[in-house]
């Protein structure tokens, strides 16, 4: 399994970015694809998740209502739409799959390489 995020890039804040994460072929449809993102001397923490092969979201309570998580199974892509975007949300974001809906990087198995979100006030 590969993944790699895309869509980083520098926004002022209360702009919107959106990411997109495309993956290889997953080894079960009920496979997950999170998000994730890390930001310096910070540890690395869950945003939100989908299910592949269904319509089941988790969002973190921090990015709840600002953040959309999506997905388009035929591009083998899932999305993350950012809006309201504030300076605290610059970090290296990550894309990961795993087996089960969970908000812990322990439960992801796969991940691709990160892109670097910057807003600026």
């Amino acid at each position: 399994v590969q993944l790699q995020a895309s869509g980083g890039g520098l926004v002022q804040a209360g702009g919107s970015l959106k990411l997109a994460c495309e993956y290889s072929e997953l080894p079960f449809s009920s496979y997950i694809i999170g998000w994730f993102r890390q930001a310096p001397g910070k540890e690395r923490a869950f945003l939100a998740a989908i299910r592949w092969g269904g319509s089941s979201t988790y969002y973190a309570d921090s990015v709840k209502g600002r953040f959309t998580i999506s997905r388009d199974n035929a591009k083998h892509s899932v999305y993350l739409q950012m809006n309201s975007l504030k300076p605290e949300d610059t970090a290296a974001y990550y894309c990961a799959a795993g087996p089960r809906l969970s908000s812990l990087t322990d439960d992801y198995n796969y991940w691709g390489q990160g892109t670097l979100v910057t807003v600026s006030s």
